[in-house]
């Protein structure tokens, strides 16, 4: 596997990273949480501006015709400096919708979600559902020309800063079947949301939708809302990443500072140990973001799923180790709201419980016969 940047990608990589480095510190991420939306409007426009938010979509449709692998450079840019703003939901969660739609569709939304005028948000999860893309209780049924769907997502992240939503529901079959579960779109306007803000510091909302008027994505959806789902895992793995990668530095360089016993506790070869596990454990999880691109390009539906659960449980444990390393060598600084270093550890937790843990994803593998299938 090649993890050379092309030219282009590393122009944008440090385009991404000197953006957010001069705008983005930790005290002005502390204060674009306590804003009303929860994020900087301010820096929405930026990302607008640089072309973040345009980026994967294709040129004819209004978009800048990048790839998955740009999308996830940026994630872990993003990952590095602990963004709030809504640029998962809308350009991975909702523009993967989006550029699977209806080309009219796409004419039509693409260019507002490159400007920054549109925001989308994915409603999936439920009570019941767990982890699992085809457990949908809630329904779509047509309605004159049309649909409606009734029902109530929880979990939904930025669906309180969202103007339209893809929703999953089913419209056939049973509450467990992986057929009769459709895509679609729905208005904020005809939907009743309740924001609130997530353990990292984001925000989510819980969405009910009662007779709200829906356009159709897709009749038969989840082989689209797993391929969805396998971009945004990728994207996850390298955000993830970033949010190692800043842990393990800020930890190595506390570890040269704080003094003990009149010397440096990195000075202590059992701290120094410790130091390399985390080292390894992000270099495992770096390598398995890369991978994670690949799967998600995978044509086979069953191949795609077991490299993205591999995914999900290499850059889980890594980031539990990585982030529970870093606060255990800093001690109970890390645990304050002041120090940046339990941020780190509280993104890595979120983002290790969206689309299924590493103990959810080590067990779908195993009951799936492993990542390498027996001949």
């Amino acid at each position: 596997m090649d993890f050379d940047l092309t030219e282009d990608q590393s122009l944008l990589v440090d385009s991404v990273r000197r953006m957010l480095a001069d705008q983005y510190g930790f005290e002005q991420r502390k204060t674009h949480m306590k804003s009303i939306e929860g994020w900087s409007t301010a820096m929405w426009s930026a990302y607008a501006e640089q072309g973040l938010l345009g980026l994967p979509f294709a040129e004819a449709d209004g978009g800048f015709g990048g790839g998955l692998i740009d999308t996830c450079l940026i994630a872990e840019q993003m990952g590095r400096t602990l963004t709030l703003e809504p640029w998962f939901t809308t350009v991975v969660l909702g523009g993967g919708f989006l550029r699977r739609a209806a080309p009219e569709l796409r004419a039509a939304m693409v260019p507002q979600v490159a400007d920054g005028s549109l925001k989308l948000a994915f409603a999936q999860v439920e009570r019941q559902s767990r982890y699992d893309l085809h457990d949908v209780a809630t329904t779509a049924r047509h309605e004159g020309a049309g649909w409606v769907v009734n029902g109530r997502k929880g979990m939904v992240l930025h669906g309180d800063s969202a103007d339209r939503f893809f929703v999953t529901a089913r419209h056939a079959g049973g509450p467990r079947d992986r057929g009769g579960i459709g895509v679609f779109l729905v208005d904020e306007r005809h939907a009743t949301v309740r924001g609130f803000r997530t353990v990292d510091g984001g925000r989510a909302a819980e969405v009910e939708f009662d007779q709200a008027p829906a356009v159709l994505i897709a009749e038969e959806g989840l082989p689209m809302v797993e391929a969805v789902v396998a971009e945004a895992i990728a994207a996850l793995a390298f955000e993830a990443v970033g949010c190692m990668e800043m842990a393990h530095t800020m930890t190595l360089d506390y570890m040269k500072t704080r003094q003990q016993f009149g010397k440096p506790i990195g000075s202590f070869q059992a701290l120094q140990h410790r130091a390399a596990d985390m080292l390894v454990a992000l270099e495992q999880a770096r390598s398995m973001s890369f991978y994670a691109v690949q799967a998600a390009a995978e044509t086979d539906a069953d191949e795609r799923r077991r490299g993205v659960a591999a995914v999900k449980v290499q850059v889980g444990r890594s980031g539990r180790l990585i982030g529970q390393q870093s606060i255990q060598l800093h001690g109970g600084i890390a645990m304050t709201m002041e120090y940046a270093c339990g941020h780190y550890f509280k993104r890595l937790t979120m983002n290790d419980s969206l689309f299924g843990g590493a103990d959810h994803h080590i067990r779908a593998l195993a009951d799936d016969g492993g990542l390498v299938q027996a001949a």
